[in-house]
């Protein structure tokens, strides 16, 4: 804070006259003065009741050339500190030469911008000015004549020039460039005014957020001239359905909103979304080739009900998807479910940040049985959140929040830096658990960081399976993830390729990842006791990975009966609730310890004829 007694120097000793306007946030060029000194007083000729409240223009004189002052509104409609020197006039007419100056200034706090406008009287440079003239007192008439004319189209020419220029930067700042709508900072400008309207008359109006649901399918497959094409083709059809009294903008993307006056029903509402869909539904062709995309739209009304109608853009937002993640294609309105549904979403984040702070995730345990022995042979370690006032909490309920919040990669980390001290509780609870097998999500195994981790983890990695989800590689392997990949293997920790079978990986996928456990999806494992078919499919994938080396693990085995013919089939370990859902550390030492770590007796291999007959 400047002491009062400082600023009243600046105010009475400072010969450079000085003046504070606060600026419209919308316009550089529009503004009120605030405050000046007593120099801006004496230079100017204004008393500070005069200048207080006003406009800039305050300060364009009659004799202030016209292109100076187009120059000046240039310049403050966009931002940019100048200076200028030109004859202007005092409050009483006299002409004076000055230097004026402008800087932008702007409070952190509020957001308010204001000028600093800085004035100097150059009296020397205006004597010269005026003795040179003195010097030729009789110019022809003729020749002032043809200057003053050539002076004036000089200024008409700049003026139309700076107007042109006014334009189009009015133009580029509120438009996009690709479809002519509205872009996402006129959009912000407006919605403002709309909501002030909302307040202040009443005038409801309702938010419709539209998204095209195949357009990144249009750019992979027509190629982005082709998504170009489409987003304009989106825009002509807005416009059309749209009426003048409307906004339409595009956000960004493959996103539109329109801001839509309610008037005396919601009925034009829900029939423009319904046309929008309907419109969507439609083929879209680009160069001789065709496709569909279609468009999932949220609707939500913003009325003078409301606590927070600037809330109203993300509820039309969340709209879109329950839209959305009801099959796309189709449009919603906000209901107060979704309210609710959106408030404990927001409560679920928060918690999960807390809750990576307080390291709240541990591991639960799957055993994977030994087909031959029965014997446990490894666990997996699945992520739970033990929640301070909800319990142990499985992934479903926070694993999609946790994705979108993008901290995945740090639940991972809280899990695997718990699994040393897991694995020191069994060993000094005399149990053997001889492995431990991780999920390793793609961001994770790109992290140059994972191969530190598992180093400084303290886990012998001759005791730890790393298990890599089939959709992590699409016959796409990135440099890094081979190199982890090398790493991982060099250290002695087993690969496997998690979830088999569902629908990424392909053979020549398989031989690039080259794991030593191949695990088969329990959508192949669970029809097996009762579909001929599914029997066949599971022997030919287990044919599959023994013929490259690997052994094979079943998941979701749910039955004796289950065990007794995948073991027939020749898989090499069992997973799944017959043997024991995920328990924690504590429950498995105490079922290890009952059980001598023998989970099932298994007979000796066989296939029964029938299962031969169904298999060949």
């Amino acid at each position: 804070m400047v002491p009062a007694q400082i600023f009243n120097q600046i105010n009475d000793k400072c010969t450079e006259g000085l003046a504070l306007a606060l600026a419209s946030s919308d316009d550089g060029a529009v503004m009120e003065f605030q405050w000046c000194n007593k120099a801006f007083k004496t230079i100017t000729g204004y008393d500070t009741d005069e200048v207080l409240g006003q406009r800039g223009t305050i300060l364009i004189g009659p004799d202030l050339e016209q292109g100076v002052h187009l120059y000046i509104i240039e310049k403050l409609m966009n931002w940019e500190n100048f200076s200028t020197k030109a004859l202007n006039n005092r409050k009483n007419g006299d002409t004076y030469l000055q230097r004026m100056g402008w800087t932008h200034l702007s409070d952190p706090e509020t957001g308010d911008h204001w000028w600093l406008c800085s004035i100097i009287e150059l009296e020397e440079e205006h004597r010269k000015s005026a003795a040179r003239q003195d010097d030729h007192p009789a110019m022809a008439d003729q020749e002032i004549y043809a200057k003053a004319v050539e002076k004036i189209h000089r200024l008409e020419k700049e003026n139309a020039r700076l107007h042109e220029l006014a334009r189009s930067v009015a133009k580029d700042a509120n438009e996009d460039a690709l479809t002519g709508l509205s872009n996402r900072r006129h959009f912000e400008v407006e919605f403002k005014t709309w909501i002030g309207n909302l307040k202040t008359h009443g005038t409801e109006f309702a938010v419709l957020y539209i998204d095209l649901d195949r357009f990144k399918s249009v750019n992979d497959t027509l190629g982005h001239d082709a998504g170009d094409q489409l987003l304009v083709s989106v825009a002509h059809m807005l416009r059309d359905l749209t009426h003048e009294s409307d906004l339409v903008a595009r956000l960004g993307g493959d996103e539109f909103v329109i801001l839509k006056p309610l008037g005396k029903s919601a009925l034009n509402v829900s029939s423009l979304a319904d046309e929008i869909v309907h419109r969507m539904q439609a083929p879209f062709s680009f160069d001789g080739k065709s496709t569909t995309c279609s468009a999932s739209v949220g609707v939500a009304i913003a009325n003078g009900k409301m606590d927070v109608p600037e809330q109203v853009v993300a509820d039309a937002d969340a709209a879109l998807y329950h839209a959305k993640s009801h099959g796309r294609g189709r449009w919603s309105f906000f209901t107060e479910e979704m309210h609710a549904a959106s408030i404990a979403t927001k409560q679920l984040a928060s918690d999960l940040l807390l809750a990576c702070e307080r390291r709240e995730f541990v591991a639960y345990f799957q055993p994977l049985i030994d087909a031959q022995t029965g014997k446990i042979a490894c666990a997996e370690a699945l992520v739970r959140w033990s929640h301070p006032t909800k319990g142990i909490l499985a992934p479903a309920a926070f694993l999609d929040t946790a994705a979108q919040l993008g901290i995945l990669k740090r639940i991972d980390e809280i899990v695997f830096a718990g699994l040393s001290e897991a694995l020191s509780h069994f060993d000094r609870a005399g149990v053997d658990l001889p492995r431990v097998a991780v999920n390793v999500s793609a961001a994770r195994l790109a992290d140059p960081t994972f191969i530190h981790d598992i180093k400084s983890s303290g886990i012998d990695p001759k005791r730890l399976t790393v298990e890599i989800l089939e959709s992590v590689y699409l016959d796409r392997i990135g440099d890094m993830v081979r190199w982890t990949i090398d790493e991982l293997e060099e250290l002695g920790v087993t690969i496997a390729l998690d979830d088999f079978g569902t629908g990424h990986a392909s053979v020549r996928g398989l031989l690039a990842i080259g794991p030593a456990i191949l695990k088969i999806d329990r959508h192949f494992i669970q029809p097996v006791v009762s579909d001929a078919g599914a029997r066949s499919l599971t022997d030919s994938i287990i044919g599959i990975g023994k013929s490259l080396g690997m052994r094979v693990v079943a998941e979701g085995v749910e039955s004796e009966e289950h065990a007794r013919i995948l073991a027939g089939m020749g898989c090499d370990y069992l997973q799944g609730f017959y043997f024991g859902k995920p328990m924690s550390k504590t429950e498995l030492t105490n079922r290890l310890d009952e059980t001598g770590g023998k989970f099932w007796s298994p007979k000796p291999r066989q296939v029964d004829n029938k299962m031969a007959r169904d298999i060949s």
